[in-house]
């Protein structure tokens, strides 16, 4: 279900959530760091696996974080609403893949993510995805569910209370 009731009234300049650090910027930075690190200082966290069954399970994990995002942004599209924490939302979508995760986009980056680490054997970007989602919650979760509750109202308190915000 797509919430249709008319959002509560805000300036256009101030219609957002307020993020600053796009969070695919944040995941790609940290991901690309660990990578780097691995190839300069190795942690060997993978060197027992064998390459077959790192690279498949790592496949199976990016193409099941794809699929998740995929489903995610099309219920967006579907409901005409924005999918940048930057730009206004403007409707509250609780259906699909959102009836069960508040954040599913976020979920898929970081099964992707984890996916990416596994196939490049990168056990630093494993390390940095803790900063990663601790700025991540800090910087975009917490402006963005203050903003949709500014914006929704009990609709997003409502929605907030029945779907966990991870899984």
């Amino acid at each position: 279900m797509t919430d249709a009731t008319p959002p509560n009234p805000t300036s256009s300049d101030s219609d957002h959530a307020g993020v600053r650090i796009p969070p695919p910027t944040l995941f790609s930075v940290a991901l690309l760091v660990g990578i780097a690190l691995e190839w300069l200082w190795p942690l060997g966290w993978f060197d027992g696996w064998p390459a077959l069954a790192r690279h498949g399970i790592g496949a199976l994990l990016s193409a099941a974080g794809v699929a998740l995002m995929a489903s995610a942004m099309g219920l967006f599209r579907r409901a005409g609403t924005a999918i940048p924490p930057w730009e206004p939302t403007t409707a509250l979508v609780t259906e699909g893949v959102y009836r069960f995760s508040r954040n599913p986009i976020y979920l898929s980056v970081v099964i992707l993510y984890i996916g990416l680490a596994l196939l490049f054997g990168a056990g630093w970007s494993l390390i940095f995805l803790v900063p990663a989602l601790a700025i991540l919650e800090v910087a975009v979760i917490r402006r963005e569910e203050a903003y949709l509750e500014r914006r929704f109202g009990e609709a997003y308190r409502n929605y907030r209370a029945r779907v966990r915000r991870w899984i």
